[in-house]
């Protein structure tokens, strides 16, 4: 069983959710892929979590979660759904401007494969897809032309 992760751009256009999904069954299907971590910031992480609870039901065998880098305000707790998410041990004591970076690290350290949209070199998905790259995980980045 393998798990992946994904690191997308804040603005990720809508047109992106066809590819990313079909990438996501295909790791499923042909990979043995079963878990998957996602952030909470921005379009690319609400199309991911849409896409993975959408899957859930076609494929009961894949897990996913929803990691987050911050411990949720009363408000924002009281207004989602948290049944499925992870707060990382430690990120507590990390200061709020690093909270994002240090979970991102603790998702790339757990997973086999990256799925990324990245269409700049600059950014926290650019660099966490490259960091991805560095240590040997497969990435697949939806805005490659192959």
């Amino acid at each position: 069983m393998h798990t992946c992760t994904f690191f997308g751009h804040r603005n990720t256009p809508s047109s992106a959710a066809e590819k990313l999904k079909k990438t996501i069954i295909n790791l499923i299907k042909k990979e043995n892929v079963t878990c998957f971590y996602v952030g909470n910031h921005g379009k690319y992480d609400e199309m991911v979590t849409r896409i993975l609870k959408e899957l859930k039901k076609e494929y009961p065998q894949i897990t996913y979660a929803i990691v987050l880098a911050y411990i949720p305000s009363k408000k924002e707790f009281d207004s989602c759904d948290y049944s499925v998410t992870i707060f990382p041990e430690g990120l507590e004591t990390v200061p709020p401007r690093f909270a994002i970076n240090k979970r991102n690290e603790w998702m790339l350290k757990r997973s086999d494969y990256v799925i990324s949209y990245v269409e700049h070199k600059i950014g926290g998905a650019a660099t966490y897809t490259e960091k991805a790259i560095k240590k040997g995980k497969i990435v697949i980045n939806l805005t490659d032309n192959t």
